[in-house]
C-alpha cells in the first residue's frame, strides 16, 4: 500500500472542507481552493483528520491514491500557511522594482520586462535583486516563478540572470580556461 496515501492529513483549526460530488472545496484564511477528485479514490471526512481510500491494488489506483493524498495535503497547506518561492537576479545592472501591481524588471534589454501579479499570486521584492512570490495554490506559485525566472534564465559562464534562491548554477570554464 501507499505509504504516502496512508498518511491522514490532519485538518488544522479555522480550515472548512466540503465534498460535493466529486469535487473538494478546501477554505481557509489565505483562500479556496478547488479540486476534483478521481471517481477511484474515496475520502473519509472526520472533524479533525481526512483520510485518502483506493478501492483495490491495480497500478492505476496505487499511483492515484499517492496523488490525491499530495495534492489534498497542498490545499490544507496552502489555505492556512501559503507557499512562497523566492528568486534572485544577478549579473551587472540587472535588477528589479515594483511599481503598483507590475514587476518590472531591467535585465539587459533594450527595454523594461513587466510582469503582473494576479488575485492569487502576490509579488514582494526585497532590495533590487530578490523576487518573493506569495500564494496559496502550490502549481501556480511554482509556474508564475518559473514564468519570471524564463525571461532571463542563468547562463553557466558568468551566473547572470534570474534563478531561484536554492539553485546551483554549475558554472564553466571559458575559451581561455584550457591552456
Amino acid at each position: 500500500m501507499s505509504r504516502i496515501g496512508r498518511k491522514p492529513i490532519n485538518i488544522p483549526a479555522g480550515v472548512d472542507i466540503k465534498l460535493d460530488s466529486g469535487v473538494l472545496y478546501v477554505k481557509g484564511s489565505k483562500g479556496t481552493l478547488t479540486q476534483k477528485i478521481h471517481p477511484n479514490i474515496t475520502l473519509e471526512i472526520e472533524p479533525e483528520v481526512i483520510h485518502v481510500k483506493r478501492p483495490n491494488d491495480q497500478k492505476e489506483n496505487r499511483a492515484l491514491h499517492g496523488l490525491m493524498r499530495s495534492l489534498i495535503f497542498n490545499m490544507v497547506k496552502g489555505v492556512t500557511e501559503g507557499f512562497k518561492k523566492e528568486l534572485e537576479v544577478n549579473g551587472v545592472g540587472y535588477r528589479v522594482q515594483k511599481q503598483g501591481k507590475n514587476l518590472v524588471m531591467n535585465l539587459g534589454y533594450s527595454h523594461q520586462v513587466t510582469v503582473s501579479e494576479t488575485d492569487e499570486i502576490k509579488i514582494e521584492v526585497q532590495g533590487t535583486n530578490k523576487i518573493i512570490i506569495h500564494g496559496c495554490d502550490k502549481q501556480k506559485v511554482g509556474q508564475f516563478a518559473a514564468e519570471v525566472r524564463e525571461k532571463r534564465p542563468p547562463e553557466p559562464y558568468k551566473g547572470k540572470g534570474i534563478k531561484y534562491a536554492d539553485e546551483v548554477i554549475r558554472r564553466k570554464e571559458g575559451k581561455t580556461g584550457k591552456k
